[in-house]
């Protein structure tokens, strides 16, 4: 009896042992596989396959030993602790479904509050309204006028016509290209709008600078239907010199690219560097900066076969927002120099406000510019 007392016990002693092992393997791959289990779309009869093929010894094991009535119980905990560890994947992964639905459900609603948001600060320019040009300290000049347009001829041999002046142009009105010669040209900054100087009423922060203008009027454009493209190359940076050759081999690249493109806007600020000069129109309850068509030719001797019509579609412009808004825009400027004007025959510079001016008020400008262009930028 004693003898047969300590067989049983030692093999009690071999299954209880055999039995933690298997459960610590156990628990050990199915915390393993628990982080692939999505992954792998692994359930629970593919889960004990894998346990199967990794401890083929356990197979073995219950084979040899599955009529006796002591691995029958050994197997009860195993089961048991299987079952346990499956549920709690079950768990996880139910959980982990619940949070992927409600991170969804979550981005789907921030993106439907950003469109919305979006849409709330789109607000097309308003129509009827009383406008008021605020004075400055710098005369109002103009040698030509046609139809309230007024012209200041800046050029040396040429001599405006009629015929110049009347805006019977033809152009594509769909595609249009905003770009910055002068890209780092700032203003006045507010609380709003502090940037990093990198020079007088200059950043290189184009969240700050007249790119953001061009953002600005981008933006509006697209949502009247045109189709833009908004060149932000700091062709100004690190040298102002020659920005008008590298802005040429950049824009002419794009052109290529969009060979039917009769549009340019090169956006610029007024150059005068005086904090005290902010040309501004107040049109209903906002204030807005005042704009500027700079026009070239060729009356330096270079070529330029597309200058009479730049002036035309610029004249054309400015004689609906004298229409619409009256004050808005300042007398166009005809010089010499081609301003990379030859590009198209519907290319201009604008210069929006001066370096008194605050980025709120040239960013109201943009709007009242994008309605103005929606209705003199019809598709034939």
């Amino acid at each position: 009896m004693i003898n047969l007392a300590v067989i049983e016990l030692k093999d009690i002693v071999k299954y209880l042992i055999k039995i933690t092992v298997t459960i610590v393997v156990a628990v050990a791959l199915t915390k393993f596989f628990s982080g692939f289990k999505t992954k792998l779309n692994v359930d629970k009869n593919s889960f004990l396959k894998c346990l199967d093929i990794a401890i083929p010894s356990i197979k073995l094991s219950e084979q040899k030993e599955e009529n006796t009535t002591s691995t029958q119980q050994a197997k009860k905990p195993l089961k048991m602790a299987l079952e346990v560890e499956l549920s709690v994947l079950d768990s996880v992964e139910k959980t982990d479904v619940a949070s992927l639905e409600a991170e969804s459900d979550n981005s789907e609603k921030e993106d439907e509050e950003t469109s919305e948001s979006k849409t709330e600060e789109l607000k097309e320019a308003e129509t009827g309204l009383t406008t008021e040009v605020l004075e400055t300290n710098v005369p109002e000049k103009y040698t030509s006028e046609y139809n309230g347009v007024k012209i200041r001829n800046e050029t040396d041999n040429i001599k405006l016509t009629e015929e110049m002046l009347t805006p019977n142009v033809d152009v594509n009105t769909k595609d249009i290209v905003i770009y910055h010669t002068h890209s780092c040209e700032s203003y006045t900054p507010t609380k709003n709008f502090e940037y990093k100087a990198s020079g007088n009423f200059r950043t290189t922060d184009i969240k700050y600078s007249v790119v953001r203008v061009g953002t600005e009027l981008t933006k509006y454009l697209e949502h009247y239907g045109y189709n833009v493209i908004h060149d932000t190359t700091l062709y100004d940076y690190p040298s102002y010199s020659a920005s008008y050759d590298r802005s040429l081999k950049g824009v002419a690249k794009i052109l290529e690219e969009n060979e039917n493109t009769d549009i340019l806007f090169d956006i610029h600020r007024d150059a005068i560097g005086d904090s005290s000069y902010a040309p501004t129109v107040k049109i209903g309850d906002e204030e807005a900066a005042q704009m500027m068509f700079v026009i070239g030719s060729n009356g330096g001797g270079s070529k330029h076969d597309n200058w009479n019509e730049n002036l035309k579609l610029a004249i054309k412009i400015q004689e609906k927002a004298n229409e619409l808004y009256p004050g808005l825009f300042k007398p166009i400027i005809l010089r010499d120099s081609r301003y990379n004007q030859q590009l198209a025959k519907g290319a201009s510079i604008i210069e929006v406000g001066a370096t008194g001016n605050t980025m709120e008020q040239c960013l109201n400008s943009m709007k009242y510019l994008s309605k103005v262009l929606s209705e003199v930028l019809v598709e034939e």
